[in-house]
């Protein structure tokens, strides 16, 4: 018999499942439920909806093509069996456990397990090396870490006193995961976790600087990505593909909570090294009806054959950097299905969006989802207004935003300075509620006395043939204080020349204002964060220490005479 915290999720969950399509009307009567008592996701929601279901709850296909799938029936009765065995190696309600684990089903049997016995999940990405380990040992406070057998070598130098626990062949010193297949599968009762109790622990992906450890609780991600899951517009059956690596918050976003909040199945395509045409191939021949992927694979996907249509998909939606508008030109043009943005951070679910029914505005991420607070406030005089930093107002403090930063009180009193959670993102606001990015506040940079956002001119430049990828940062100049300089990743069958720098300059200056002119172009892989978030911070650093314009990769304006005199 579901409790009232259940009940009351399911009711918020309904609701929006019922204003699908009426956006205006979702923003209007959406209220977060109010989820009082003991409460755990993972037992009081995941297991009332998963035993005795024998539809596909989880679906992994590998690079060869074998796929293979669990039930929502399977995948409770062995979270059941993990959590008891883990008990039973001294997992403890509070202790942080670090998942570095792959796409594979022994990391959603294993965040299942952690949260039914109220232990707090350190979800981490297997690309990390030992320093980056012991620093999330150390700050994170972990108790015990569950890793690849392959992976485990990386934690012999990384110092403290937690448990150690191998998928595969375990290596001496460290418990076999496998032995788990032997453990009882009785359930191992409720952990008696309250809404503010912590739930996970995630590290930021550091663009800027040291990374930042996010703490969520029972509620914040659980019920928070409602607002997930409405802007994806997830439905009862459907399948969920989405392109994200485990160890980061996107992961949690749509590969976990918010699919299984609308009792959908997660799909996974498990590759080593991503490939357009296969994953185009993945989408239309295992019936995936909805697909998230983050730009950067937009834009890949666009250089691709689209041809061969969409398949049985339904909704596209795109999210963790600005979405290009002519990315979502193209997907219209060939597939007719609109390719939707939206806005979020690790510290927040979904916060902005274009849902399904929503007039997507291409260049704007759309306006603020069911519950959120969205307000835009000018960064030197508080003021609230249609320019700004993107804030969410904590007088009305949303359900879905982080608890704070861990054992970092400076950086959280900052965040949550004069009322407000303070994203470090600026926007601006037209009249409809219509909210466009303009870029980190590191990012937004002065040329001749006019602001100028990267967005705006990385849009531009991405829309010539040659361009994949672009990203601009301010270059010192004598007489303006500061140029656009674009950093560009080409695509293949053009060269880095003269001729090449010469047709992109000369398409975004027919494109762009004066003030906004690239004034420079340098071809060159974007540098990016592990999680694929460009650096641009690294490029600005790079220009301090930068070659003379017309060297080879690197070209100026004056450069070619007929630009010159604009």
């Amino acid at each position: 018999m579901p409790g009232t915290a259940t009940t009351a999720y399911r009711a918020a969950r309904d609701q929006l499942l019922g204003l699908r399509g009426d956006p205006v009307k979702a923003a209007e009567e959406f209220r977060w439920p109010h989820v009082e008592g003991p409460f755990n996701w993972a037992v009081d929601w995941f297991d009332e909806v998963a035993r005795g279901v024998d539809r596909p709850g989880l679906r992994i296909t590998g690079e060869d093509g074998r796929t293979a799938s669990w039930s929502f029936a399977e995948l409770a009765r062995r979270s059941d069996q993990v959590a008891g065995w883990l008990r039973g190696r001294g997992v403890q309600r509070g202790d942080r456990v670090v998942l570095m684990l792959g796409n594979q089903v022994e990391l959603w049997e294993s965040m299942l397990a952690v949260m039914k016995l109220g232990a707090v999940i350190m979800p981490t990405t297997t690309a990390l090396g030992p320093a980056d380990l012991a620093d999330r040992i150390g700050r994170g406070g972990a108790r015990h870490v569950v890793v690849n057998a392959a992976d485990a070598g990386k934690f012999d130098g990384v110092p403290g006193d937690y448990g150690r626990i191998a998928v595969g062949d375990a290596p001496a010193g460290w418990a076999p995961y496998g032995d788990t297949a032997g453990a009882s599968d009785e359930p191992p009762g409720h952990p008696g976790t309250e809404p503010g109790d912590p739930l996970l622990l995630y590290f930021t992906s550091g663009t800027t600087s040291r990374p930042k450890l996010v703490e969520h609780t029972q509620v914040s991600y659980p019920v928070g990505h409602l607002s997930t899951m409405y802007w994806l517009g997830l439905q009862p059956g459907d399948v969920h593909l989405n392109i994200s690596s485990p160890g980061w918050a996107k992961h949690a976003w749509s590969c976990f909570f918010a699919p299984w909040a609308a009792e959908a199945t997660v799909d996974l395509f498990d590759y080593r090294r991503f490939d357009a045409a296969a994953v185009l191939g993945h989408v239309r021949d295992n019936g995936v009806t909805t697909f998230c992927a983050p730009p950067t694979v937009w834009r890949m996907l666009i250089q691709a054959d689209l041809s061969g249509g969409p398949g049985a998909l339904r909704e596209v939606v795109a999210a963790g950097e600005p979405l290009n508008p002519e990315v979502i030109e193209q997907v219209r043009r060939q597939w007719g299905l609109t390719l939707r943005d939206g806005y979020g951070q690790t510290e927040t679910t979904a916060a902005v969006g274009n849902p399904p029914g929503a007039e997507v505005r291409p260049g704007s991420m759309g306006r603020p989802l069911p519950g959120v607070p969205v307000v835009l406030v000018d960064p030197v005089t508080g003021q609230r207004g249609d320019d700004g930093e993107i804030c969410l107002d904590l007088a009305q403090r949303p359900l879905n935003l982080m608890s704070g930063y861990q054992a970092d009180p400076e950086r959280a009193a900052e965040a949550m300075a004069g009322g407000y959670y303070h994203t470090g993102d600026v926007a601006t606001r037209d009249a409809d509620g219509y909210v466009t990015y303009v870029g980190r506040t590191d990012d937004v940079f002065k040329a001749s006395d006019y602001k100028i956002s990267p967005f705006e001119l990385e849009s531009v430049l991405i829309e010539h043939p040659a361009v994949v990828e672009a990203a601009v940062v301010p270059v010192p100049d004598p007489v303006r204080a500061a140029v656009p300089k674009a950093y560009v990743t080409l695509a293949p069958g053009w060269e880095p020349g003269p001729e090449t720098a010469l047709a992109v300059l000369r398409h975004a200056r027919e494109r762009l204002a004066p003030y906004l002119r690239v004034r420079r172009i340098e071809f060159a892989e974007l540098p990016k964060t592990i999680s694929g978030k460009i650096r641009r911070v690294e490029l600005r650093h790079r220009e301090e220490r930068a070659a003379p314009a017309g060297t080879g990769t690197d070209w100026a304006d004056t450069d070619f005479p007929e630009l010159r005199g604009g």
